[in-house]
């Protein structure tokens, strides 16, 4: 296992919940460990996906009674991880050492949240989730071959909107962004009043100046609304740290109107993302640079330059440099 203890000791989205059904293992990856999730119940389970005996994957067992079965031999574990039965040996008593590792696992905002280690803090608060004013649409999970925080950095950057994603966020036309502070606190990286021109940015077919308000909650979990007038639009945005250079990125898009259907929300976000993504795979070099002299910057870039120090203090090392 790697020795990070800032992403060891936080909370990582594995897998959307309604996906995790009831009787079916399921195997996912985090930060270099293989994971099997099972559901007992409104009872998660997030353990090594390992059976003790012959290595085999644990994700390829089945659930019977409220236990998790090895599809190799048929060891079965219980609900704590303790193996309880030898099937080739149903009269021997498995020791306490035939126990697996077991992690800790929550749902929250209809995901699977899991920790490696002991986190000193709840799951990254997701402000409007719990606001009946704003409808929750779901997107991805998008898969990025490059590290955690380039992504996390790209989904803070406006400036690439007029190049990147030309008609749909931005218009090289409209290029420039207004002054405005970003500033590292005890809750992250907080920066106001960024101003870019966007074509459509409240479904109304009309361009106009938007204001935004971003936010960094945890190394890997962002966070933007609109602040300028009008309807309200927000979104929160996770990445689940596969590998240094392999990471999935799961979104929520929040707003207080209607006007655009769930299924082309989760269009519009395929699309940007898909324009995203080779972008930030093609980054040199892969793992994001914390000297801040080792890149150039400019005054829009303050968003960055306060998340890059803030990795720094942190002391993050896992898709850094």
């Amino acid at each position: 296992m790697l020795n990070d203890p800032i992403l060891l000791d936080d909370w990582h989205v594995v897998a959307y919940a309604p996906d995790l059904v009831e009787g079916k293992p399921v195997g996912v990856r985090l930060l270099d460990e293989d994971l099997v999730l099972w559901r007992v119940g409104e009872q998660i389970h997030a353990w090594r996906d390992l059976c003790l005996h012959r290595g085999t994957r644990l994700s390829l067992g089945k659930i019977e009674n409220e236990c998790l079965v090895c599809p190799y031999h048929g060891w079965t574990y219980n609900e704590e991880g303790q193996c309880v039965r030898f099937p080739a040996h149903p009269g021997q008593k498995p020791p306490a050492t035939a126990h697996t590792k077991v992690y800790q696992a929550k749902q929250k905002y209809d995901w699977i949240w899991v920790t490696l280690g002991n986190p000193a803090r709840d799951v990254p608060d997701f402000a409007q989730w719990d606001d009946a004013a704003f409808h929750k649409v779901h997107c991805g999970p998008y898969t990025y071959n490059a590290s955690g925080p380039r992504a996390i950095e790209n989904f803070l950057d406006v400036t690439h909107f007029p190049f990147v994603h030309t008609g749909l966020l931005g218009d090289p036309a409209y290029p420039e962004i207004s002054d405005y502070q970003a500033e590292i606190t005890p809750e992250g990286v907080i920066a106001r009043d960024i101003t870019v021109w966007q074509p459509d940015p409240d479904a109304t077919g009309q361009g106009a100046l938007v204001t935004y308000t971003y936010q960094v909650l945890r190394p890997l979990t962002a966070f933007f609304i609109k602040s300028s007038g009008g309807p309200r639009f927000a979104m929160y945005f996770t990445i689940t740290p596969v590998s240094e250079r392999v990471s999935i990125a799961w979104t929520y898009v929040a707003r207080d109107y209607d006007a655009v259907p769930d299924d082309q929300v989760r269009q519009f976000e395929d699309m940007i993302t898909l324009q995203d993504v080779p972008i930030v795979e093609s980054q040199r070099p892969e793992l994001l640079p914390l000297d801040l002299q080792a890149e150039l910057h400019l005054r829009s870039d303050r968003t960055a330059i306060a998340y890059r120090k803030w990795l720094r203090e942190l002391g993050l090392t896992f898709g850094t440099a």
